[in-house]
């Protein structure tokens, strides 16, 4: 029988909608303004401080709409933005630098929505959804890293040269070499002399001594640098976090815009953005006594650090290896079920690794955790003021010559794994970062741009459906409901895709699918028209009309979804965007003009004796 759908392609389309329909339903519900509290490292959130944040929030008469506590998170929905401010303030004052305190737009979706997976679909900036962050580099830790790592290399090279020196010390911008003797002074000029590029050799014979100081243009390429490896190494923090379409970039001398559309969990955001650690390796010091050390007495060549599981461990002044030569870390869990990263080194990491550990087994190896934190003061030159915390998480023997690959144990949560491995797998900042500023982010555009947009696509969508109805009557009527399913679709699919985000850009999109969408229908109408006129039967001409368009309307669709996706492939930002929303509708408005618009026209018509149709 012509024009009629077997009962499974039926319930197919019934089902592609019902699904689509139920996934762009959260968008309806908005979003609350949230606080966000998250513990750090050495703190856990309980109902204790679930109380605490109770009381803070009755003290200011501010009725929040809910408080929920899960994987180790407070979230704290409030009415309105002032209420988010004044909130996150109080609550930071009272619980003080042991917690993440951050605010957050949270997806008011019901509960029976969320257990079925489904979310809102993430807007852009411009559109209101997402949180900024302005950062400010620590140019003197910068400095005074890329310096140590100068002297360490130093060291090696005399070493490796046999040239004798007392000491290898960095001061300010320069590191002063003294040597032992007259001869070694002679072989270490000779050696030294042009060796390093932007470092000028000066000489002190009667001393004994040379120094290598850093030319003022290699300050400003080494600075240059700092800020331009820890933008780079945000990108990388950005994508673990899985945030679509971020903004990171530069922003004058020492300062990093970051913009994360969407994001749900802000405070974890804020704590891997923020946080620049690094692990350090060395060699225990055996030879000397760590309680004669703990009484002032450090002896040269040496540093005391506190172990994490109590005391004071006493560790060579030599760095074996720095977090910069880890390529890959993940979580893991040892033989007993205990928190542990495994690491993967680069080539050069992995012989440094081996050459230390050539001649070391049997000794004990630490490996030192190194953290900054603001103090939240600046220095006479207007510069944050960072403490740094050194701490030796675990202390191993070395039980064989280590390579590329080894891991490290004596952590305390799995959650303390994941976030070391993260920051060590994305990168050790090159220099301590600090938030300067933090809030959460309307259009860009203005209101105003957004209302019109909004407008644009009503306007647009009345216009086409008003158009089919007075041109193709009924069928019209039939191509008006393929259009609003295509609406649902799209918003549905894009709901449904996790790194789909929705921005003026692909509001623009929207409108140019509203027009395409019907392009279809326009053609099979027309078809049909042509079988009607050329004295077709009305089933011979449905069926006609269908077979007749499928060609035509495949290829026009092809073309553009080829276009979609270059502009996807070598764009960025809002054009990603425009691409993305763009090739979605294309492929669902193909889905409802062919198949959707069939199974109503097939329902309605199909396999009926009629003589006329409304088209």
């Amino acid at each position: 029988m012509l024009n009629k759908f077997p009962l499974w392609k039926n319930l197919m389309v019934a089902m592609i909608l019902v699904v689509a329909a139920v996934y762009a339903l959260p968008n309806l519900y908005g979003e609350d303004f949230a606080v966000q509290v998250s513990a750090t490292r050495t703190t856990t959130v309980d109902s204790q401080v679930m109380g605490r944040v109770e009381d803070t929030l009755a003290d200011l008469d501010i009725a929040p709409k809910s408080i929920v506590m899960e994987d180790n998170q407070l979230l704290v929905r409030l009415s309105t933005d002032s209420e988010q401010l004044r909130a996150r303030e109080a609550i930071l004052r009272e619980l003080g630098s042991d917690y993440v305190v951050a605010l957050n737009l949270a997806a008011a979706t019901p509960d029976w929505l969320a257990a079925l997976g489904a979310t809102p679909m993430k807007l852009g900036l411009d559109l209101r959804g997402g949180v900024h962050f302005l950062m400010e580099v620590d140019m003197n830790e910068a400095m005074r890293k890329i310096l140590g790592q100068m002297r360490d290399t130093v060291r090696t090279e005399l070493r490796e040269e046999r040239i004798r020196y007392t000491a290898v010390e960095r001061d300010g911008n320069a590191i002063n070499v003294t040597l032992r003797t007259a001869d070694d002074y002679q072989a270490a000029e000779s050696y030294l002399d042009g060796l390093y590029e932007g470092y000028v050799l000066l000489e002190n014979e009667a001393a004994r001594e040379l120094t290598l100081r850093m030319t003022d243009a290699k300050v400003l390429e080494t600075q240059d640098y700092a800020i331009s490896q820890n933008v780079t190494i945000l990108r990388n923090r950005v994508n673990e976090l899985g945030v679509a379409e971020p903004l990171v970039q530069r922003q004058g001398a020492d300062r990093i815009v970051v913009q994360l559309p969407g994001v749900q969990d802000t405070a974890r955001a804020k704590e891997i953005l923020g946080a620049t650690a690094t692990l350090e390796f060395r060699m225990v010091d055996n030879e000397n006594s760590v309680r004669e050390a703990e009484m002032g007495r450090v002896p040269f060549g040496s540093e005391l650090y506190p172990n994490r599981n109590g005391g004071n461990v006493l560790l060579t002044d030599d760095v074996i290896l720095t977090g910069d030569h880890i390529v890959n870390a993940n979580s893991g869990f040892d033989e007993n079920q205990r928190p542990q990263v495994n690491i993967s080194l680069d080539g050069t990491g992995g012989e440094k690794m081996s050459l230390a550990t050539r001649d070391n087994v049997g000794n004990p190896m630490a490996t030192l955790f190194i953290e900054f934190k603001a103090t939240g003061e600046r220095d006479k030159e207007d510069n944050i003021i960072f403490e740094r915390k050194e701490e030796v998480i675990n202390v191993a023997t070395i039980q064989s010559r280590l390579g590329s690959s080894f891991r490290i144990t004596g952590l305390d949560s799995v959650q303390e794994a994941q976030n070391l491995a993260l920051l060590l797998r994305a990168g050790a900042l090159i220099a301590p970062i600090q938030i300067v500023e933090e809030r959460t982010v309307g259009p860009s555009l203005g209101q105003e741009n957004i209302n019109m947009g909004m407008q644009a696509i009503i306007w647009g969508f009345v216009l086409v459906l008003a158009f089919m109805v007075m041109y193709y009557k009924k069928f019209g009527m039939v191509a008006n409901l393929a259009l609003g399913s295509n609406l649902i679709l799209i918003v549905g699919v894009m709901s449904m895709i996790p790194g789909a985000t929705l921005t003026l850009p692909g509001m623009a999109g929207i409108v140019l699918t509203v027009g395409m969408a019907v392009d279809a229908n326009v053609l099979i109408f027309e078809r049909i028209r042509e079988e009607l006129k050329a004295k077709r039967s009305p089933q011979q001409a449905i069926h006609h009309g269908y077979d007749s368009a499928l060609s035509t309307i495949a290829d026009a669709n092809v073309t553009t979804l080829i276009a979609a996706i270059i502009l996807f492939a070598i764009g960025t930002g809002p054009i990603k965007g425009f691409a993305v929303t763009l090739a979605i509708g294309i492929v669902t408005s193909m889905f409802t003009a062919i198949v959707g618009t069939r199974a109503v026209v097939n329902a309605i018509w199909g396999g009926k004796r009629i003589e006329k149709l409304s088209v």
